[in-house]
């Protein structure tokens, strides 16, 4: 049978009604998610709202839900040293460190405890992946208008990653190491990452990603491997991307496949960077912004 414009609105309504949803937990990590509450947030019925989770998204609602906590706790472990595995625990609404540490090994396949001093990240991928084919089947994303703007020259210190994408994680630990180190905290000095290439269009080993940060002052360290570098200043084209990284792959596809094309303009020869406005885990990963900047000739 056709499908008519009204039976269209009607499952549009339907699943506007799951994107609440999802926004919701997005923005209540940290409180009480239970099936009255979420399916509140939906206006469906407690009886019904497991089944119908999971057959929209499929994945039930409490692994979806457990995914991002313990992605988000994932992080903590590794980038964030200054909060306790205790502290950690609590936040992901597990009444301890040992059921904490049983659902993190299920998941990681290592104790918290040996995560933080050496983090393996494969499990973890594998693992969130059903979550993020779950958000992507639901949740459309939303570009912010481009702008084109005159960008002023930025001195920078350069840690840069070369080599397997899946790695990364060691290069940006120690990068916060160093920082914190030189006293360049993001608060006060802005962090950029400058894309050499498309992780998904070279092997492995010729991956290259810098990791930067501002500094008005040498801080050259060739022990740690930081060199001294410039964004040099220009015409930039500039797209405000808001939430996951997960997203970062189509925000680049809307600027390089249908904005570019229209604009008119020429890439200049400096490769595609992103300065990091806020951060996930320190606010809500769908809260985390970067801004994108396309040098323009």
């Amino acid at each position: 049978m056709k499908e008519t414009i009204l039976d269209t609105v009607t499952i549009q309504n339907y699943r506007n009604r799951f994107q609440r949803v999802l926004h919701h937990i997005d923005a209540h990590l940290d409180d009480d998610l239970s099936v009255e509450t979420l399916s509140g947030v939906a206006a469906f019925s407690r009886f019904h709202f497991h089944r119908q989770f999971s057959e929209l998204l499929g994945i039930g609602v409490f692994p979806y839900i457990q995914g991002l906590r313990l992605k988000r706790a994932s992080y903590r472990l590794a980038f964030r040293k200054e909060m306790s595995i205790l502290e950690i625990a609590l936040s992901s609404r597990y009444e301890g460190p040992e059921a904490f540490a049983r659902a993190f090994k299920q998941r990681a396949g290592l104790t918290p405890s040996a995560f933080r001093k050496e983090p393996h990240w494969d499990a973890l991928h594998d693992a969130h992946r059903s979550i993020v084919t779950a958000r992507n089947s639901l949740m459309q994303q939303t570009f912010a208008p481009i702008e084109i703007i005159d960008v002023q020259g930025t001195r920078i210190a350069i840690l840069s990653h070369r080599g397997d994408p899946a790695s990364i994680g060691k290069t940006i630990r120690r990068f916060i190491d160093w920082r914190i180190s030189a006293g360049l905290p993001p608060r006060l000095n802005a962090t950029y990452n400058i894309f050499h290439n498309d992780p998904q269009e070279v092997a492995p080993e010729d991956f290259r990603l810098d990791l930067c940060v501002a500094a008005d002052r040498n801080v050259a360290d060739a022990e740690r491997g930081i060199i001294a570098g410039v964004i040099p200043a220009g015409r930039c084209a500039v797209l405000r991307h808001t939430g996951s990284d997960d997203g970062l792959g189509r925000a680049l596809t809307h600027l390089y496949a249908h904005w570019l094309p229209k604009s008119g303009e020429t890439p200049r020869d400096f490769p595609l960077y992103c300065q990091r406005i806020r951060f996930f885990p320190d606010v809500p990963e769908q809260e985390a912004v970067s801004d994108i900047f396309l040098p323009l000739a």
